[in-house]
């Protein structure tokens, strides 16, 4: 599989228990104004508007990395996305920043020669949430993953329970609670579901109160890379 493969997947998802087909498949220009307004619809304000992605993001997205700018539809509208960029990482140098990372969501600092799919992105519109749709475009990631013989995917979980908590535990402990099951942390825990292990609490992360600007480094490695002999 080459950079520019075209990813596309069809399966089904359930509302209320009735079934509705999702598809999901790389990104591309005539998606562009639905990509932004499922960032309007996930993130109102007061979340400042210049967050959301801009035409000139996702066009880099779709020049740079086009296999890993995935979106998701459900009977024909378009309700997430996920974007990912491959990266160089050693995990005994795990502290970053997101802008840093992602080259301020531009994806400038996407590296084919790379040995880990990074998460940049992952939006769901609000009216498609409960479907699991996170989940499966996290599967498209892995999948992705396994297909460029990657060592694993990579992304730095928000922590939004630790804010109000941040004077009474450290985020280390607070992860540890979570993972211990004395508390219970939203995304944490989705990311706990979708598969990712964690790996280091990492500061300053992301401009973000609700998680103290900290953020947990979570991974899924590739579980075939033996075949691959690496």
């Amino acid at each position: 599989m080459s950079e520019t493969a075209i990813y596309e997947k069809s399966c089904y998802v359930f509302r209320d228990g009735h079934p509705e087909h999702l598809r999901i498949r790389n990104y591309t220009e005539q998606d562009i104004e639905a990509l932004i307004d499922i960032q309007r619809e996930c993130f109102p304000p007061p979340y400042p508007s210049e967050l959301w992605w801009n035409r000139e993001q996702l066009l880099q997205h779709i020049e740079r990395f086009p296999a890993g700018a995935l979106c998701a539809e459900v009977d024909g509208r378009l309700v997430g996305s996920l974007t990912t960029m491959i990266t160089p990482f050693d995990p005994a140098h795990t502290e970053h920043g997101w802008a840093e990372m992602t080259d301020n969501g531009y994806i400038g600092t996407h590296d084919a020669a790379g040995d880990t799919l990074y998460v940049v992105d992952i939006s769901v519109s609000p009216a498609a949430r409960g479907l699991g749709l996170g989940k499966q475009m996290l599967q498209s990631a892995y999948e992705l993953v396994i297909a460029l013989g990657l060592t694993r995917l990579l992304g730095g979980g928000r922590m939004p329970g630790y804010g109000a908590v941040q004077h009474e535990v450290t985020p280390e402990r607070y992860v540890d609670d979570v993972l211990h099951g004395r508390r219970r942390d939203p995304v944490i825990g989705f990311l706990l579901h979708c598969g990712r292990t964690p790996l280091a609490v990492v500061p300053d992360y992301l401009d973000d109160e609700e998680s103290a600007n900290h953020a947990l480094l979570m991974e899924w490695r590739n579980p075939l890379l033996s075949l691959r002999g690496r």
